[in-house]
């Protein structure tokens, strides 16, 4: 199965594109060989579409800066690079496989909201999308309540977890786990499961036109194929 984890950053790129960016972030998705995806700061109107180009099932949970999301996304799709973080945002999991189950679990409300995604795969597989607070005191907090949450829902099933952590060095509860994947603040984690391919840094530039090429989000986005630990 391959793993792929990316912060869309609201849908804006770099440099900014002065312009909503939906068909090229689905584009670059659709063109990738994931199984399934962990997307964190995702416009919530955003997922059925990426879902549909990509021929996954996806699941999602808003996130914070979320009310009166009809304005909100309205101004969003006119400025995009203007309203930034306010446009809304959710975290997301898209699968090209079916998903049996999902749940999503509130974390924290203070500072700002954040919520943790949990999903069953057809095999049994569980998996775990997260987008922590960028306070590392609070990041460290709601992962350690994040791997009591996931073991505990998942009983022996294989896990992955991943997601923007917005921690450097992130720790698993026990030896069971494996950090099977990392760049800056983006993780994976893995138990019952392993790597079989190496850790691959994804191509995320488009061109907006015949002069103007943008890097898509400013986190890059994080692949890795996994398979059942013998």
């Amino acid at each position: 199965m391959r793993v792929l984890t990316w912060n869309l950053f609201h849908g804006r790129s770099l440099p900014p594109a002065g312009r909503a960016l939906a068909a090229e972030f689905a584009m670059r998705l659709n063109g990738w060989k994931w199984d399934v995806a962990l997307l964190q700061e995702v416009p919530p109107w955003w997922p059925p579409l990426l879902a549909r180009l990509a021929g996954a099932e996806q699941r999602t949970a808003l996130t914070s800066r979320n009310a009166a999301l009809a304005l909100r996304r309205a101004l969003a799709e006119r400025w995009p690079d203007l309203i930034k973080s306010n446009g809304g945002g959710c975290n997301t999991i898209l699968a090209r496989t079916t998903i049996e189950e999902h749940i999503a679990i509130r974390l924290r409300i203070l500072p700002e909201r954040r919520v943790a995604q949990f999903a069953r795969l057809r095999d049994g597989t569980c998996l775990v999308n997260f987008h922590g607070s960028a306070h590392q005191t609070l990041a460290e907090a709601e992962l350690g309540r994040l791997w009591k949450l996931t073991l505990a829902w998942a009983g022996d099933a294989p896990v992955i977890l991943g997601g923007d952590l917005n921690l450097r060095s992130p720790r698993a509860p026990d030896n069971s786990i494996a950090h099977i994947a990392h760049h800056s603040v983006d993780h994976l984690f893995a138990r019952g499961l392993e790597p079989f391919t190496e850790t691959y840094l994804l191509d995320r530039r488009v061109m907006l036109d015949e002069e103007h090429q943008v890097e898509l989000s400013d986190h890059v986005p994080l692949m890795l194929g996994t398979t059942q630990s013998r």
